[in-house]
């Protein structure tokens, strides 16, 4: 029988360790790389109208996925109020505007309307997209999307492509100002 020493033991353990991390990498990058079309995206908003991602082919499109119940996104959120204020109306060179489209990886709708309300997300498009398990983000449009954490964001271009995928709200700042017209 092998004699087992603390050596032995140690590097089992080491390389149990990188293959976890190898693990977690790939299974919590997002589904979608730059130059990819995005999934369609049909739901209600959270005024009660159907909602058609297509409809905002010609703009900029900053899908952010987040949660009511989520530090990093609540504390991100006054960046993206002023990200719309900044560029909701803005004139681009290539572009007919720019939209957020907020979707709630959630399972509560009241906390989720009281988040929006609270931090003064005043955009229109505003979906939830409902999850049984929050821990596996099972919700439709999170699964389509491979959303395993939140926040994560793919900004599109206005044909509606992947143009930056989880960039910082500065990130995308720097792009839309780039495509402002003079």
């Amino acid at each position: 029988m092998p004699k087992i020493t603390f050596g032995k033991v140690l590097n089992v353990l080491i390389v149990g360790v990188i293959l976890l991390i190898i693990g977690r990498y790939f299974y919590m990058k997002p589904r979608f790389i730059n130059g990819e079309q995005v999934p369609v995206i049909q739901a209600q908003l959270k005024n009660g109208q159907a909602f058609d991602l297509a409809d905002l082919r010609g703009q900029y499109v900053l899908l952010d996925f987040w949660g009511s119940w989520c530090g990093p996104c609540r504390k991100e959120n006054p960046e993206l109020v002023e990200l719309n204020k900044d560029f909701g109306s803005g004139a681009f060179k290539d572009a007919g505007g720019f939209s957020i489209v907020s979707i709630g990886v959630e399972d509560n709708a009241a906390r989720w309307e009281r988040a929006i309300e609270q931090d003064g997300l005043d955009w229109p498009y505003h979906i939830m997209d409902t999850a049984t398990s929050l821990r596996f983000f099972d919700g439709q449009i999170a699964n389509d999307f491979g959303v395993k954490q939140v926040p994560t964001k793919y900004l599109l271009n206005p044909q509606g492509q992947i143009i930056s995928v989880n960039p910082s709200v500065a990130e995308v700042r720097e792009r839309l100002r780039a495509q402002m017209a003079n």
